[in-house]
């Protein structure tokens, strides 16, 4: 009997597993991971995310060879080892999940269907959560983002039937990638079991205080789930993470406690996240160019990429702005690859107004250094929050403000910025404000050991809401932000365009 192919993408699981259940009814499974080089090449990708990867491809074989059938890993391009496959085991029949990735993977398929209808293999691709493929609009979305995340989780299978034993060992075939590694931080472990273990400890004990833990980084790297990278790789399914908080939210809304009262708040937090995971990755599923070109059309040549200041990019990059809470949480994420929303935010605003940096280099620099790179998220978000969507609240976040805000003693600036270990708290958010006599005393002299700012955050900020007020006034925007917002808006409240006659003022206000 002819084996039935699964080909593992973003998806190194074997529970509620879609393409391997159904492909299973049909026959022997043989799974396969391919480890694609020119995917590598990409300016998001890097060396933290392939340590995430190779340690999930070898957690994934190790329960595939637990079930019966290890892994068949290969390097190279899909096409040409499907091509061997094919001529060794004659399968007609391959499984997958949907995947909604860069343009480079969106390519990779057009391939493989191409290669698939040579060869008359039927190529059955699965939902993979809550993406819909084929939408015209976001009418009914919510209420299906809703069905699948409701309907039952799919066992893992009993076992599988032996095809055939792959010629190396996953963890051999990996080992040989020339990919560089990097030495980071307190790096996050792949596999499912540890998306598993990290679930369970957010949801008995860290997650609590979620909801008002989760905007400082000081509290963040603690209270929140950390599961990003875990969902951007498919090692446990959204379905799984939303059944189980939404279960224990359930058991914590029949208390009258405030420690019930805190979960139950912060539990419903974290479920509303888990939607905006799948709204935001439905944005480049739906509309594949955000990856290139503005959200909102109306805004391209707005921000010109000729304009971005190397010099500016490159201190942005090093972590040497000379705004120590901007600094500290870039320095952070380049060497943990991690750092909460609220501070990713804050780095992309930062980059787009205050730098005046092109969304599209920021992306570029900021996608190499999350572990949990997802595509659909990254460029949405970075777009979002760099004013262009159309739909969106302009926010222009304040540096020196989120630095009292939410590093009030410094506790995290000195974690990460060590030159500024010996700086008084009250000079802490602003030391080149600091007298010279203060410099000396504490050994840290702005320009010599700390630099000086790349200037003065609340000027540059009102620059960019000049820019920002002369374009909108400038430009015919109301027509388009109506089609984004049709096509993208979310439809669990009432949603309005940011331009036009029925747009009201407080959208179009800077948060800073």
């Amino acid at each position: 009997m002819k084996p039935v192919l699964v080909w593992f993408k973003r998806d190194l699981r074997v529970d509620d597993h879609e393409a391997l259940t159904h492909a299973l009814l049909e026959g022997p499974v043989l799974p396969v991971y391919v480890v694609e080089p020119g995917y590598w090449a990409n300016d998001y990708t890097s060396g933290r995310q392939w340590q995430f990867v190779r340690e999930s491809i070898a957690a994934l074989d190790s329960e595939l060879t637990g079930l019966g059938q290890p892994l068949w890993t290969a390097v190279g391009d899909v096409v040409e080892v499907l091509e061997r496959l094919h001529s060794r085991f004659g399968f007609q029949v391959m499984h997958s999940h949907q995947e909604t990735g860069p343009d480079w993977t969106f390519q990779r398929d057009r391939a493989v269907k191409a290669w698939c209808e040579s060869r008359d293999i039927q190529w059955i691709e699965h939902k993979q959560h809550g993406v819909i493929r084929g939408l015209s609009d976001r009418a009914r979305w919510a209420q299906q983002w809703g069905a699948v995340m409701d309907a039952p989780r799919l066992a893992r299978p009993a076992a599988l039937p032996l095809v055939a034993r792959p010629p190396k060992p996953a963890v051999d075939v990996v080992a040989h990638v020339s990919i560089a590694d990097e030495r980071l931080v307190g790096s996050q472990p792949g596999g499912s079991v540890e998306a598993e273990t990290l679930l369970n400890s957010f949801l008995q004990t860290r997650g609590e205080r979620y909801r008002g833990g989760m905007s400082s980084p000081n509290t963040a790297e603690t209270v929140c789930s950390r599961l990003s990278p875990h969902f951007a790789l498919g090692t446990i399914s959204v379905r799984t993470a939303w059944q189980e908080s939404q279960a224990q939210r359930a058991r914590f809304q029949s208390e009258k406690s405030a420690e019930a009262k805190r979960w139950s708040a912060s539990l419903k937090s974290f479920g509303s996240r888990l939607h905006w995971h799948c709204h935001f990755i439905q944005k480049l599923e739906t509309e594949p160019r955000i990856e290139f070109e503005e959200v909102h059309r109306g805004f391209i040549g707005f921000r010109p990429i000729e304009e971005t200041r190397l010099d500016w990019l490159e201190r942005f990059e090093q972590g040497q702005l000379g705004w120590p809470f901007v600094d500290a949480c870039l320095r952070c994420l380049a060497q943990t690859g991690w750092l909460n929303f609220r501070m990713r935010a804050m780095l992309v605003a930062v980059a787009s107004y205050h730098l005046w940096i092109n969304w599209r280099e920021t992306a570029h620099v900021l996608g190499r250094w999350f572990t949990d790179f997802e595509a659909g998220i990254h460029f949405s978000q970075i777009q979002m929050q760099s004013g262009v969507t159309g739909i969106n609240a302009n926010r222009v976040y304040a540096p020196i403000k989120q630095s009292m805000d939410q590093d009030p003693d410094g506790r995290f600036i000195k974690r990460w910025v060590p030159e500024l270990e010996a700086v008084p708290v009250a000079w802490i958010h602003t030391p080149w404000r600091m007298p010279v006599s203060m410099q000396h005393q504490c050994g840290c002299l702005i320009g010599r050991d700390y630099p000086e700012p790349v200037g003065d955050p609340v000027q540059m900020a009102r620059e960019a809401r000049e820019r920002l007020t002369n374009w909108i006034s400038t430009h015919d925007l109301s027509g388009e932000a109506q089609r984004v917002l049709k096509q993208h808006g979310s439809r669990l409240r009432q949603a309005r365009p940011r331009y036009g006659k029925k747009a009201n003022s407080p959208q179009l206000s800077l948060d800073v």
